[in-house]
């Protein structure tokens, strides 16, 4: 008996540890083990190596279950056979697979869920080990089976489970309010154009580039916007930009008669479709903060700041100047209330 219980207790501890070694191995976060990864310590190289490749570790580690549930259970019913007749292999075999089920299988897969970062950085390396000795077994199991794991490779996390896991976090406590809407708001930025965050054509703010700094006086002082777009004979026909502290200092200085398009720079021209994303990067490659935006036909569709972009991000930003908060919903009114008196039925 003393033979059959030390039988036993192999085989369960065999396949507990396989079985706790492979549900460690899926369970364990990937990104998680590639920050770990970055501290160059083996075990964690080890991980990521596995995680990155699965299938032959996956394969050793199957293999060696089944050499202890298979092989064991063929030597324990010999020593049944021996100890106790064919009566008793039944019995033994009965209680071995009951044992099994619940010390092999149920328990070590718990845990290894449970622990599954702790469990995989332990037995990383004893993996890849077993992996390098099980080679020729491997290699042949997985042409056998390679018809049917082939397939197209699936993405360590995507932006749907990112949103998700920031909205969980959220709720769990474990990520601020203005974190969790961050997070949130950041996915938004690829989802949106330069026509979508734009000021629209209808509230642009222009001045004649062929007019004095006297004949526009007015317009420059009560103008809300630090860049004025300058035009020529019509709002399809920008030449630049005018700072307004630059136009200001000019009719201190007592430049009257200096005309706008003096002090014009150069501005920079966007289509309607680019995504907000790809205009933030535009931004900061050309260091501007505003920029003209184009329809399909070459046309003054509205204008883009910087600041249009990061609300995007960080919600509307108003400072003591605005005195129109919303100017995209302003332009909407306007040009209903233009196809209104037109006759005209808006949607």
């Amino acid at each position: 008996m003393l033979e059959i219980t030390i039988a036993i207790l192999i085989v369960i501890l065999g396949s507990a540890l396989c079985s706790m070694t492979e549900t460690a191995l899926f369970s364990v976060p990937r990104v998680r083990v590639q920050q770990l990864a970055q501290s160059k310590k083996p075990a964690a190289e080890a991980l990521l190596g596995i995680r990155r490749n699965m299938n032959r570790p996956i394969a050793t580690i199957v293999i060696v279950n089944n050499i202890f549930n298979i092989v064991g259970a063929a030597v324990i019913g010999i020593l049944a056979d021996k100890a106790l007749g064919e009566a008793g292999i039944g019995v033994v075999t009965s209680i071995l697979t009951l044992l099994i089920i619940i010390f092999g299988e149920i328990i070590p897969k718990t845990l290894g869920e449970r622990y599954s970062l702790t469990i995989g950085l332990l037995i990383a390396l004893p993996v890849r080990f077993l992996t390098v000795m099980f080679t020729p077994i491997v290699w042949m199991v997985e042409k056998i089976t390679l018809p049917f794991t082939q397939g197209r490779k699936i993405p360590t996390t995507n932006e749907a489970e990112i949103r998700f896991l920031a909205t969980i976090g959220h709720q769990e406590g474990v990520i601020e309010d203005d974190e969790a809407e961050m997070i949130q708001r950041v996915f938004q930025l690829n989802d949106l154009t330069a026509a979508d965050v734009m000021s629209p054509r209808i509230t642009i703010t222009y001045l004649h580039g062929d007019k004095t700094l006297n004949e526009v006086k007015k317009d420059i002082i009560y103008s809300q916007h630090s860049r004025i777009i300058v035009i020529d004979e019509s709002l399809d026909q920008v030449i630049g930009i005018a700072l307004k502290h630059e136009l200001l200092t000019a009719l201190i200085e007592d430049k009257q008669e200096q005309t706008v398009s003096t002090l014009i720079r150069p501005v920079h021209f966007v289509p309607e479709m680019v995504r907000s994303d790809k205009l933030l990067k535009n931004f900061q490659e050309t260091h501007e903060h505003l920029m003209v935006v184009l329809d399909e036909y070459g046309g003054v569709s509205g204008v883009v700041t910087l600041e249009d972009v990061l609300e995007v991000l960080t919600g509307e930003i108003v400072d003591e100047t605005d005195k129109t908060i919303d100017l995209q919903e302003i332009a909407r009114k306007r040009r209903a209330n233009m196809l209104k008196s037109r006759g005209l039925e808006t949607n």
